[in-house]
């Protein structure tokens, strides 16, 4: 049997010269390929080269047109921004009528500004004897309002128009009223106290007296019965009062507690003033344009008097035309007069326009050194602040009693006057054991019109270092329904409750959004709160405060105030959102504050920038927070920005996002849900110098005629609130 094989299964046998021609092609085909590779890329890289300089192109005409017109709209920001130095106008002319009104009231208050009214006012108040609490507390209202109207002259007052000594005499007498005010509590106390075994309980056999008032609030127990197991003092109706150790029970003592609602414990801070080289330039400004308006006018009235000396020689030479060169003189004389005045009215302009930028620029400014070192347990009263009041607490000695004499009251009165009573005494080994003298317990309501967003702090004051500590409190418990604090006390003293002054920093995020013709609404949102605050014309107004998704009811709410009075107002009821210039040390902000320049350095100029042009737009445009302004450069900003009229539906807004610079605005063409930050430009966008003529651009003509018709005062208000928050840096 034969088996034929398949002459297809056999391999074919490739020659050599077969293999050099398939080398040859396959090498042909990778030639080929890397040629069209080659020309892929060549071809993709002019393109890409083509757009490059496609886009530069389009950049270079962009920015040439801008530098084009940037002269035009500066000239037209300036006209607008002359609002700021009007509205600062409209304040100084309030303060001086709010003088007048004081003047012609002749209610025998003093002028706190006029040194000598208030040492008169002073001298007569020392003089005043054998007042009552009662009495007291009603002249602590007219004291009280006198170191508000101080505080606030050393406040609202621009510095430049404050002089050294002027600074040094208003804190004076702040620090003479608060020391006097405090002596006449002491005084009234020893009065009230003489008369203990009058006012002696029925029941208990000791005094207890409680006397409420708006800015004090006064408790205070005398024991007369000294019973050892009289040890627990609670003021009747309240949970407010003490446990005492056995010595102070069987000791002539009174205990009190007086709760001013103010702080006249923590030193007073020094006002912020200018720094020497902004100072010094914008006082060489001022000195200069003076100066060369004088030199003007001087020469105007030489060459007037030379002009007249020859027409006079003219009249006399040419006696028929006396009366047409008397008439072109005074026509000339009175044009010379005219443009006198325009001069220096428009002086007076660029003068007030560079204090208020200044001080504008102050809001802003950085330390760049921490404040001083603070051993750990003092207080740094840059990072906390005090809430709530001062309580301060003495053991005090019992003064002699009256005693009845013949229908006659009979008192034994102290030289000395009103004493403390040492706790512990000095010298202890008169005692067996240390036991003899352990802490005191407290228990204190916190203020009605205080926010805690966490437990309070408690310290007290060291007299001799002046300064708050936390040693010498123990068993601190805080009930939060019940708003009582108790703590054991090693010494009585003046203590406080303190608060970390930024707990609501760094915000979540802000809306600045208009509500109607010059009133706007400021949306802060923090970690705890949501605070909106309203603001027309020259006021502001708490609108309301959220807690955790719940409305919390302050009693500032409804009040309308002046910014600086507004501020201090939120401050003081725990509602802080206002950096001050050393905030940036303990807050984890952007790099915008936290950069340590001078406030001559763009990034300061290009928030002050920033918040003076929003504040412009405000009452027609909305604002917005926007994340990218975390990312984009340290001397740029980024937020949202949308046109706001009455009848738009505000449910899914059309935000813009700009990007500014100081001297540049743009439109970004990234939204805010982009993945990644671009500064890349919007398609059909182009470079402005301000942000009013970037938001010209997409606006409607009815927005920018609202815009320029914006009240002077709401402007100033709103870049006040704006400064103050400073949300661009610290958000």
């Amino acid at each position: 049997m034969y088996i034929q094989e398949n002459s297809g299964s056999k391999k074919k046998k490739v020659t050599k010269a077969e293999r050099l021609k398939l080398l040859q092609e396959e090498e042909e085909r990778r030639l080929k390929e890397e040629e069209e590779a080659r020309l892929k890329y060549e071809k993709e890289e002019m393109e890409r080269l083509e757009i490059q300089r496609i886009e530069k192109e389009k950049w270079n005409r962009l920015e040439a047109k801008d530098l084009e017109r940037r002269n035009e709209e500066l000239e037209e920001l300036y006209l607008l921004e002359r609002c700021f130095p009007e509205a600062e106008k409209l304040k100084q002319e309030t303060r001086m009528l709010s003088q007048w009104k004081h003047y012609i009231q002749c209610d025998g208050s003093p002028d706190p500004s006029i040194a000598q009214e208030m040492n008169t006012f002073i001298s007569l108040w020392k003089e005043k004897t054998n007042e009552t609490f009662e009495e007291v507390i009603e002249k602590s209202k007219v004291v009280l309002n006198l170191i508000e109207k101080l505080k606030f002259i050393l406040l609202e007052t621009p510095p430049c128009d404050l002089q050294d000594k002027n600074i040094i005499q208003y804190q004076e007498s702040i620090l003479q009223l608060q020391e006097l005010l405090h002596l006449k509590f002491n005084v009234a106390t020893e009065i009230l106290l003489r008369q203990a075994s009058t006012l002696a309980d029925l029941d208990s056999g000791n005094m207890e007296k409680v006397i409420k008032d708006e800015n004090v609030t006064l408790y205070v127990w005398a024991n007369l019965k000294k019973n050892p197991r009289h040890r627990s003092v609670r003021f009747s109706e309240t949970q407010i009062g003490f446990e005492i150790p056995r010595i102070l029970a069987t000791s002539d003592i009174a205990v009190r507690l007086l709760h001013t609602h103010y702080d006249h414990v923590s030193a007073l801070h020094p006002v912020s003033t200018p720094s020497k080289e902004h100072t010094s330039s914008v006082t060489e400004l001022v000195k200069d344009d003076v100066e060369n308006v004088e030199k003007a006018i001087s020469k105007e009235v030489e060459e007037e008097s030379k002009q007249q000396e020859k027409q006079s020689h003219l009249i006399q030479e040419e006696k028929l035309k006396v009366e047409e060169e008397q008439d072109d003189i005074e026509v000339k004389m009175s044009s010379a007069e005219e443009e006198s005045e325009v001069i220096k009215c428009e002086l007076e302009m660029k003068v007030l326009s560079e204090t208020v930028s200044a001080a504008q620029l102050l809001l802003v400014e950085n330390s760049s050194e921490k404040p001083d070192f603070f051993e750990n347990d003092m207080v740094d009263l840059f990072q906390f602040t005090t809430l709530g009041g001062v309580y301060h607490l003495d053991i005090l000695e019992l003064p002699p009693q009256c005693k009845p004499v013949k229908g006659w009251m009979i008192v034994e009165i102290l030289k000395e006057g009103l004493q403390k009573y040492t706790y512990p005494p000095e010298t202890t080994e008169d005692f067996e054991t240390e036991n003899a003298f352990p802490p005191i317990e407290v228990t204190l309501e916190v203020h009605e019109n205080v926010i805690f967003f966490e437990n309070p702090m408690v310290v007290r004051w060291d007299a001799e270092g002046k300064h708050w500590r936390t040693d010498g409190i123990s068993n601190v418990s805080y009930k939060p329904n019940e708003r009582l604090v108790t703590f054991s006390l090693d010494t009585f003293g003046p203590v406080t409750l303190i608060q970390d002054a930024h707990i609501n920093m760094p915000y979540q995020s802000w809306e600045l959004r208009p509500l109607d013709v010059n009133k706007v609404l400021l949306t802060v949102t923090t970690v705890f709160t949501e605070i909106q605050i309203q603001i027309k014309e020259n006021l502001c107004m708490l609108s309301s405060v959220k807690l955790k998704d719940k409305k919390h009811i302050s009693i500032l709410e409804g009040t309308w105030m002046t910014p600086i009075p507004f501020i201090i107002a939120l401050k003081e009821a725990g509602l802080n959102i206002f950096p001050t210039r050393y905030s940036h040390f303990y807050v984890v902000i952007n790099n915008k504050a936290r950069m340590n320049l001078s406030k001559f350095n763009v990034v300061p100029l290009v928030e002050v920038k920033a918040y003076r042009q929003m504040a412009l737009l405000s009452s027609t445009f909305a604002f917005g927070w926007s994340k990218w302004n975390l990312l984009c450069n340290s001397t740029k900003v980024v937020f949202k920005v949308r046109e706001h009229l009455p009848e738009e539906c505000t449910e899914n807004p059309n935000w813009a996002l700009l990007m500014f610079s100081g001297d540049r605005a743009q439109r970004l063409k990234i939204k805010e849900e982009s993945e990644a930050f671009s500064e890349a430009l919007k398609e059909e966008t182009e470079f402005h110098s301000t942000l009013y003529h970037m938001v010209r651009d997409f606006a409607s003509k009815e927005a920018m005629e609202k815009v320029r018709s914006s009240n002077c005062q709401f402007v100033n208000s709103v870049c006040h609130m704006l400064l103050s928050t400073r949300l661009l840096s610290y958000s």
